[in-house]
């Protein structure tokens, strides 16, 4: 997403979502739209043809060809790609199509009753497969858009360019079906500057989805109203443990889940500086025309596990210059252990920084979450074997 958009990429970025279809959620109703032609339904001209082909083939054949062991095919193929009534029209054109064939071409296979029957049963159960096949893609559609009421609920959409940040976001859910996972992430302004959250809630599944709805309603109330961005971690910590002694409470086996984040804070009166609080999580890469840094803070528990820690409450807040330009990169363990086939890990600073030295353009972050997902997707080769988001902001200029 590009303030609350789908990202906009090149051919290049498209072609490679064609070719690895379920990282791009390319949805089993699409293929009708291969079957369009100017928005008009073309799905009709396979069958007819096939029904043309056969009378073409009866007249031009000797009497061996039995026009009825091909007739049957008809409605069955209109059963796959057309609507029901176009498929129970298939159904009772081809019967008369037959009987019309053979009282025409008297020299050619005499057809009897039992003939007429078998393309009558044919046709019938052609229309009762389509009922089912229709009634089921409706199902699904329906399906889907109550996922993807729930993934705009969970990851609302972000106008652009608010908290005065230039923003993208990619994220491609592991279950293809669920369409949302564990990753979410968020923008909210406030009195205090801009807070920045990206995180991934252990484990998959719509418990982890709930958890992090959970995360993110804490993180708009808390980035909102606390000074402190060292206390807005604590906010999160608390709703994390909290969320688990409910889930203990209620018998559920997630009562050990935990998440790792990313926080950061844009101040107003410091516009050349961001904070960092780093949660467990792979530390934010900074990314400039010229190079790829790490941000330092990675020495802090994820939530839920703070108890853990041998001292009292949230790791502290890093300060960090930041350059006019300069973009803050946060990904996902999707990206960072992206495989190959021999096994070996994404290079996700190494291929950035070529990326940035050959192109400065690059650190846009609409381009740089193109350029990371397209990179994710090559390395592993379209298997996506957890959530995997990018997501990458900046301030505007």
């Amino acid at each position: 997403m590009s303030g609350g958009r789908p990202v906009r990429v090149g051919g290049g970025g498209q072609r490679l979502l064609d070719r690895y279809p379920r990282a791009g959620h390319r949805d089993a109703l699409h293929r009708h739209q291969l079957l369009r032609l100017r928005g008009r339904s073309v799905a009709w001209v396979p069958p007819l043809l096939l029904l043309l082909a056969v009378v073409g083939a009866d007249y031009w054949t000797g009497p061996d060809f039995r026009m009825i062991s091909w007739v049957v095919l008809v409605p069955g193929i209109a059963a796959a790609i057309c609507g029901i009534a176009g498929t129970a029209a298939f159904a009772v054109l081809a019967p008369i199509v037959y009987l019309v064939a053979d009282a025409l071409l008297p020299t050619q296979y005499d057809a009897g009753p039992a003939d007429f029957v078998l393309a009558a049963l044919g046709g019938v159960l052609a229309t009762l497969a389509c009922v089912v096949r229709v009634r089921g893609e409706r199902h699904i559609l329906r399906m889907q858009n109550i996922a993807d009421t729930t993934r705009r609920t969970v990851l609302r959409p972000l106008p652009p360019g608010f908290g005065g940040l230039e923003h993208a976001a990619v994220y491609l859910a592991a279950d293809t079906d669920a369409r949302v996972g564990g990753d979410f992430y968020d923008i909210q302004p406030g009195p205090h500057g801009t807070r920045v959250l990206l995180g991934d809630v252990q484990g998959k599944g719509l418990t982890a989805v709930e958890t992090a709805a959970a995360l993110l309603g804490t993180f708009r109330e808390a980035g909102y109203h606390e000074a402190d961005l060292r206390t807005v971690a604590e906010r999160l910590e608390t709703r994390m443990i909290r969320h688990r002694g409910h889930y203990a409470d209620l018998g559920l086996p997630d009562g050990d889940r935990f998440a790792t984040a990313v926080l950061l804070g844009f101040p107003e009166d410091t516009p050349d500086a961001v904070d960092v609080v780093v949660l467990g999580h792979e530390p934010p890469l900074v990314v400039g025309p010229h190079g790829v840094r790490a941000l330092p803070g990675a020495d802090g528990l994820p939530l839920g596990l703070g108890e853990l820690a041998a001292a009292a409450g949230p790791p502290p807040v890093h300060r960090m210059p930041l350059a006019p330009g300069e973009t803050v990169l946060m990904t996902t363990d999707g990206v960072t252990e992206a495989r190959d086939r021999s096994g070996t890990f994404y290079p996700l600073a190494a291929e950035v920084a070529r990326a940035v030295t050959a192109d400065p353009g690059t650190t846009a972050p609409s381009r740089l979450v193109a350029y990371v997902r397209d990179g994710t997707l090559r390395h592993c080769g379209g298997r996506l074997a957890d959530d995997t988001t990018v997501f990458a902001v900046r301030r505007q200029s």
